[in-house]
């Protein structure tokens, strides 16, 4: 059996992290490296960091952000969040990222994942896709934190996104995103029936249980942000919960 993933997940905004709600009302959550530091000492598989103003700000994601995390933790880092051209994919490699995740740019040219997977390789590209239902088994596209409507069919895109290079995808469900309400299980479904990549759930976590549902739903990771940084609970409880539930999970 493959094992499954935990991601803690840092929206950062300004040198620090922050979370909302469908990517507004974005609140305080504290120091990047001492959340990184924290969660790398729980057990994190991963840890995913989004620049979630770099997009709207018309700039790049903070690679300075990422050199001060990779310093402070050995745990593989994803990096997105405004990432528009290869030069700045490689500069957050450079800076300690192991992955790269691409959304608006991808959307607008999707060559881009193509030469970024010939020039790092697949396992370096995420497709980050903000996917919001409209409707029966139909989810849109969206870019831009969600104020971008594309029109793109989310699981044609991501099967695009495949053939082009992409060696992951971070499916984050917009209307999900920080309710705490579950992951978008219908979506998880029909994008693990689409696909052959591994998926990492995101938007909705509020409990080991939905973590639980998302895996047994399709997701070979989950990625979770508000429950870690409230300290509702910890890396290492959801661990011992799902490994419980006889999911096969990282020590």
């Amino acid at each position: 059996m493959l094992t499954r993933r935990i991601i803690p997940c840092l929206d950062v905004r300004d040198g620090r992290v922050v979370k909302g709600v469908r990517f507004a009302g974005l609140r305080d959550a504290g120091d990047p490296v001492a959340r990184a530091t924290a969660y790398a000492e729980q057990g994190a598989d991963e840890l995913v960091i989004l620049d979630v103003s770099a997009t709207a700000e018309d700039r790049d994601a903070c690679a300075r952000t990422v050199s001060l995390v990779r310093k402070a933790i050995a745990v593989p880092i994803t990096v997105g969040g405004g990432v528009r051209t290869i030069e700045h994919a490689l500069r957050l490699l450079e800076a300690g990222a192991d992955k790269v995740a691409l959304n608006t740019a991808a959307v607008e040219r999707p060559d881009l994942l193509r030469e970024l997977a010939d020039l790092v390789g697949t396992q370096c590209v995420v497709l980050a896709l903000d996917a919001a239902r409209q409707g029966g088994a139909f989810w849109e596209v969206v870019t831009r934190s969600g104020r971008s409507r594309t029109g793109l069919d989310a699981l044609e895109w991501a099967a695009q996104a495949q053939t082009l290079g992409t060696g992951e995808i971070l499916l984050t469900s917009w209307d999900r995103d920080g309710t705490r309400e579950g992951y978008d299980l219908p979506l998880l479904r029909a994008m693990s029936a689409r696909v052959g990549i591994p998926i990492i759930a995101s938007g909705g976590a509020d409990s080991p249980a939905h973590m639980i549902e998302a895996l047994e739903s399709g997701a070979d990771a989950v990625l979770a942000a508000s429950i870690f940084h409230d300290n509702d609970t910890t890396v290492a409880d959801v661990k011992r919960e799902l490994a419980a539930a006889g999911l096969e999970i990282r020590p």
